[in-house]
């Protein structure tokens, strides 16, 4: 008869954000079980001074270039809508249409979208605020 012995290990982290702590811990044992419990004492506010997001907001008229791109690649009538939140996907775009709409929006733009990027790419939104953030690098240039 075997006999089988359980060691366990415990961790507990702390994260400080200003004067904000997250705590934590999580334990292990020689079986591979992991549990994990957080406790949350006060979570920075998005709303602190400290804290910023810069993100680059495209232009209207980048959104509408964009809009005519995905609906000449995709065959889509001139009737049907297009908003900034409407993702490929829901108009029937597969990997391969998702390719040809980036193709069609380097040739427009006459831009070179890594792989990386392109990936990233599921809305129209996206795909503008890319182009944005593309051709202001190329202006920095």
């Amino acid at each position: 008869m075997a006999s089988v012995s359980a060691t366990s290990l415990t961790f507990q982290p702390s994260f400080n954000f200003s004067t904000r702590t997250i705590q934590g811990s999580y334990r292990t044992s020689s079986f591979g079980a992991v549990s994990v419990e957080w406790t949350r004492r006060s979570f920075p506010s998005l709303k602190s001074s400290r804290f910023r997001i810069c993100a680059i907001q495209a232009k209207p008229e980048t959104v509408q270039k964009v809009s005519q791109i995905v609906r000449k690649q995709l065959a889509l009538p001139p009737e049907s809508e297009l908003t900034p939140e409407t993702k490929f996907s829901a108009l029937g775009a597969d990997s391969l249409d998702t390719v040809e709409i980036v193709m069609g929006l380097e040739e427009e733009f006459d831009l070179n979208i890594e792989d990386d990027n392109s990936e990233n790419i599921t809305t129209i939104q996206e795909a503008a605020d890319l182009i944005e953030k593309l051709v202001q690098k190329k202006a920095e240039a």
